[in-house]
């Protein structure tokens, strides 16, 4: 598979995560910690809307033969010294970093104000990030 058939599968693996997500959005907070499932379910696409971006990041590096991060965050930092996306994408993206770490990590502590937050406010950072590659 050619470096740029990898960034396609990753970027439409995004898509379909995002639009899943959506779904999830009419939910009130609520209705998502009363249903096991929802909840669930909800944690788990968010956790693989995370993967698939760093995932899609980690690619572009490597397409722009740029330096090798050596850790997750990093690879927005790397972005940002391309000029592929700003530095205001990137600590956004390094935020949800975090928030998918704690997600894979500390599951069992989530704060769903942050996890209702995420689903409703900073999905768009997400697609911000698209828009940038997309146009890479």
């Amino acid at each position: 598979m050619t470096n740029i058939s990898v960034i396609e599968n990753k970027i439409s693996s995004v898509r379909k995560y995002l639009d899943i997500l959506e779904h999830y959005k009419n939910f009130s907070k609520d209705e998502i910690t009363g249903d096991i499932d929802r909840k669930g379910a909800l944690e788990r696409y968010l956790y693989l809307v995370m993967q698939a971006s760093i995932d899609l990041t980690e690619a572009v590096i490597s397409y722009k033969k740029l330096r090798k991060p050596s850790t997750m965050s990093e690879s927005f930092h790397i972005l940002e010294e391309a000029d592929i996306i700003t530095p205001e994408l990137s600590q956004q993206m390094i935020k949800m970093t975090g928030f998918r770490n704690i997600i894979a990590h500390d599951y069992e502590n989530l704060n769903y104000d942050i996890v209702y937050d995420v689903l409703q406010n900073r999905l768009s950072n997400i697609e911000n990030l698209l828009d940038k590659i997309t146009l890479v």
